[in-house]
């Protein structure tokens, strides 16, 4: 049988590729927090389309070497799977990007600040989790930072519904409603999007136990 950690270790392509697709989600995110703190900066959103580009290229990467190799330390259907799932991230932070730049003038006294930390953090813990992927028998680190991540996504649900319930005060008129509720909507994506992540990393870690 051969050895995963080899097969798996330190040069392997589909780790590094792995690690710079988090890397380049946990950027995105990055950005997209930064444009919340600075709307009207038309560089953030040019950095955002390259981070996107960046990641695009990477997951054909991926895609071409899953075609090349005969032999992976990974299930095929795993490294994929993971591919797809770190790849929703940056795509739904920068529909969140496009979004916000369109609603600026309607998102005056409100503030995302909670939300995006939730975010960052999401990210964050992805991406440590994809980095710790090179070290398989980091099972029960894996478990802690996957705990961490869940409690994350509870906090970004919980959030969401203190939100929604000022939403639907009344204290906002209908338009201003449904464009601060599809910004509400596209965070908590962004963080259901890592955990997803982060579910087919601990899935990964399980089947390789």
């Amino acid at each position: 049988m051969f050895s995963l950690q080899r097969l798996f270790g330190k040069d392997d392509k589909f780790c590094q590729l792995l690690e710079a697709a988090a890397m380049e989600a946990h950027a995105s995110v990055h950005l997209v927090i930064e444009l919340i703190k600075n709307s009207h900066d038309q560089q953030i959103l040019d950095d955002l389309a390259v981070a996107r580009r960046k990641e695009k290229k990477i997951a054909e990467q991926i895609g071409e070497e899953l075609v090349k190799t005969f032999i992976t330390g990974l299930e095929r259907e795993d490294i994929e799977a993971l591919s797809v799932a770190l790849r929703k991230i940056p795509k739904t932070a920068k529909k969140f990007a496009q979004r916000w730049q369109l609603a600026t003038r309607h998102l005056e006294g409100v503030d995302f600040t909670r939300q995006a930390e939730l975010m960052e953090q999401a990210s964050g813990v992805v991406l440590t989790m994809v980095q710790q992927l090179r070290n398989l028998q980091q099972l029960e680190k894996q478990r802690d930072l996957n705990d961490r991540l869940q409690y994350v996504e509870s906090e970004a649900d919980r959030l969401m519904l203190e939100l929604l319930q000022e939403l639907y005060s009344g204290k906002y008129d209908a338009l201003r409603a449904i464009v601060i509720r599809d910004l509400y909507e596209l965070i908590e994506e962004v963080v259901d999007c890592c955990r997803d992540a982060g579910n087919i990393v601990m899935h990964i870690m399980l089947e390789n136990a």
